[in-house]
């Protein structure tokens, strides 16, 4: 049996209604799976939300995960987002501690990954970055040698290519 694991981004169409997100979520804890990005959005019908969820596990615990979420009430349909046919989607915001002196280096990295400076002070300025989650490491990995204040990051979004049918009628 494989144990190998790899990262998976499911998608969850519920209803839109109280409590949803906790019933998913603890059936995740339920089972041992931790979560490693969790989004959770309206749709464009609005009695349906979408819950994205990424997750590190083996194909035995992705079967097991997507089985049972399927059975709660609340869930309209459940699928993969496979890497391959699917676009990821993250926002990134983070708050780098500089002075006039380290603004243009920094400007300069922010220009290439096609961020944007939302707030400038004194001493510090925030960006604003949004793209494919290697994108966002990528630019983390740049800003390293200055001094970080803050980082906050949405986890991950994602839409398939192409035009899926979704099974969204109730059971």
């Amino acid at each position: 049996m494989d144990k190998t694991l790899k990262k998976e981004v499911i998608s969850i169409l519920v209803d839109n209604q109280s409590n949803v997100l906790t019933r998913v979520v603890s059936l995740f804890g339920r089972r041992g799976f931790n979560i490693d990005s969790l989004t959770v959005s309206a749709t464009n019908t609005p009695e349906i939300s979408r819950i994205t969820i990424v997750f590190t596990g083996t194909e035995q615990a992705l079967h097991q995960i997507l089985t049972q979420t399927e059975k709660l009430e609340v869930v309209r349909d459940i699928f993969t987002l496979d890497a391959g046919n699917s676009l990821y989607r993250e926002l990134l915001l983070v708050k780098i501690k500089c002075d006039k002196n380290d603004r243009t280096a920094i400007r300069e990295i922010i220009e290439i990954y096609r961020g944007k400076i939302i707030d400038l002070s004194k001493d510090s300025m925030i960006v604003e970055l949004t793209g494919a989650p290697e994108k966002l490491d990528g630019f983390m990995d740049m800003m390293n040698c200055y001094d970080i204040a803050e980082v906050c990051r949405t986890g991950i979004t994602g839409i398939e290519r192409g035009i899926r049918e979704h099974n969204i009628e109730k059971n």
